[in-house]
């Protein structure tokens, strides 16, 4: 997947998981920051599980729920984000969009 171009440019792969492995364990600070995202990586996880299993791209989820698909763009970056956390509504919207249900669990 790193094929060199002609003009000498080859794409790095990042893989943010893998990244937060190898430093967690050396950075104290970033292995916190980084565990106190985890229920926003989570929940962005399953809001595009849900799409997949759908098989709906992101204008037809948009299309679904009424809103622009640069608008449903937003709600799924801004779990991972932090900037801006949807409703309940919108979660609801989205759900149900994706033909699923809405359900909220605390462990």
């Amino acid at each position: 997947m790193n094929t060199p171009k002609a003009y000498g440019y080859a794409p790095v792969v990042f893989n943010p998981q893998d990244y937060a492995a190898k430093r967690s364990p050396e950075d104290a600070a970033f292995a916190d920051a980084y565990s106190g995202l985890q229920d926003e990586f989570a929940a962005l996880d399953v809001l595009l599980q849900a799409r997949k299993s759908a098989g709906l791209t992101q204008a037809e989820v948009a299309e679904r729920m009424g809103v622009k698909p640069s608008a449903l763009a937003r709600i799924e970056m801004s779990l991972a984000s932090r900037k801006h956390s949807p409703s309940l509504e919108t979660l609801r919207k989205y759900a149900q969009a994706c033909g699923k249900s809405l359900t909220i669990g605390i462990q």
